[in-house]
């Protein structure tokens, strides 16, 4: 999977593909496990899309907050007292 195809879905797209890309790689964890693995680099490769998918997740997560108006307590509070 390439980044230009991760960077076009929405949040909830890449949390979904992300689930899925996890249970593939925990059923290879498994057939590893009881030497039935025919493509070993294949987990290497889920690794990394998983890892390209949390990047751009955490690059919408952090685009959102400094998108949200932050109100300050300290701002508020400082204009109650003020006479």
């Amino acid at each position: 999977m390439k980044f230009s195809e991760i960077k076009d879905m929405t949040l909830v797209e890449l949390a979904a593909k992300s689930r899925d890309l996890r249970q593939e790689l925990f059923n290879l964890r498994l057939q590893q496990a009881s030497a039935q693995l025919e493509n070993p680099a294949r987990i290497r490769l889920l690794r990394r899309d998983i890892a390209r998918l949390e990047t751009r997740i955490s690059q919408l997560r952090r685009q959102a907050a400094a998108q949200t108006p932050r109100s300050d307590a300290r701002s508020a509070e400082v204009t109650e007292r003020s006479p």
